[in-house]
């Protein structure tokens, strides 16, 4: 069933590693030398050998994102979730194999998912369509695409497995922005993928598919040990700093991102989240145009984004508006760096 170990890594998420680790092995055998990589993810060749450290999810978000970049690749989490050993996901795989329906593993890899990954907390979805909501929690949605574009694939593949059927979902929403390569990630859906949505989820039509691994008494047993596991869990590893950054990304386009319709989003009052964000010796104003600048070096890096477009996904009614900014943060212009990366 694996080791839980940590290290202490305070009130920042982690996660067990098995995604970094799998990405690192997948330059190896494409001759790329990756501790460069690792370096600059903040990760040693020390922590990818040793299967028990657990690493740093925003750590492996960044190294991740690196080794896509290197490789050239805008798919490269959905490519890692395409040929991988589905029983490498450990004791998820097995409890997932083990239980009765497909209801039944969708519910235990929601409730148990945060174990080996405390970044990504995983909502079951029931009613006419079920599913996986995936939320983030103490690491910034908008750093990541790759991570989660695994996740999704590997889902999708891991569902088909256990069911013994080429399950097409009703729904898959991704939050971040197609890279352009979208019909290749739709094809293997079985249909479309709507990118830049409010959320992340993936549902299906039905619930009551048998597992045709089930297994009672091994569930029961697994269930028992990661109900333990999940005890010895910390309660809260976030910052607010992540939760603001994450209500800030889909009211930027609207020009809605403004403290009171963030402190509305998270359900608290604007003293609160300014105090709350205080105590991190942050401003909201300094959080916003910090995230702004993240977002238009993304942004700027996607060629099929006009430059009006950019400047509207970043909440500015007029261009001039958003160049005027970029010049305050970089010094150049967002034409000229999108000049220089061509």
């Amino acid at each position: 069933m694996g080791r839980l170990r940590a290290n202490r890594l305070g009130a920042i998420p982690n996660a067990n590693g098995a995604l970094t680790r799998l990405g690192y092995a997948h330059l190896k055998s494409r001759g790329i030398e990756a501790q460069a990589l690792l370096r600059q993810a903040n990760l040693t060749l020390h922590q990818i050998k040793d299967s028990g450290i657990r690493l740093r999810v925003r750590d492996q978000i960044s190294f991740l994102n690196l080794a896509a970049a290197a490789l050239r690749d805008d798919l490269f989490g959905f490519h890692l979730a395409l040929p991988f050993d589905l029983r490498e996901f450990g004791f998820l795989y097995y409890i997932a194999a083990s239980s009765g329906t497909l209801h039944d593993a969708l519910h235990h890899l929601a409730r148990y998912g945060s174990i080996a990954n405390e970044g990504v907390a995983l909502k079951y979805l029931s009613g006419a369509n079920v599913g996986i909501a995936f939320h983030y929690v103490g690491v910034g949605r908008h750093r990541d695409r790759h991570q989660i574009e695994f996740f999704v694939a590997a889902l999708v593949r891991l569902c088909r497995h256990l069911t013994g059927m080429r399950l097409v979902p009703s729904r898959v929403r991704l939050a971040h922005r197609s890279a352009g390569a979208g019909s290749e990630f739709a094809e293997f859906i079985g249909g479309e993928v709507e990118f830049g949505a409010a959320v992340d989820e993936v549902s299906f039509a039905s619930a009551d598919i048998p597992i045709i691994s089930a297994d009672h008494h091994l569930n029961k047993l697994l269930v028992a040990y990661c109900e333990e596991a999940l005890h010895r869990r910390p309660a809260n590893r976030s910052t607010f700093r992540s939760d603001v950054e994450n209500a800030i990304v889909p009211l930027l386009p609207h020009g809605k991102a403004k403290l009171d319709k963030i402190a509305q989003a998270l359900g608290v009052s604007q003293r609160s989240l300014a105090r709350r964000l205080a105590a991190e010796k942050l401003t909201f104003s300094r959080v916003l145009e910090s995230l702004k600048m993240d977002l238009a070096d993304r942004y700027l890096a996607d060629e099929d984004l006009s430059i009006s477009q950019v400047a509207w996904l970043l909440g500015y009614q007029e261009v001039s508006s958003f160049t005027h900014a970029f010049k305050r943060w970089t010094g150049r212009a967002p034409r000229e760096v999108r000049f220089r990366r061509a």
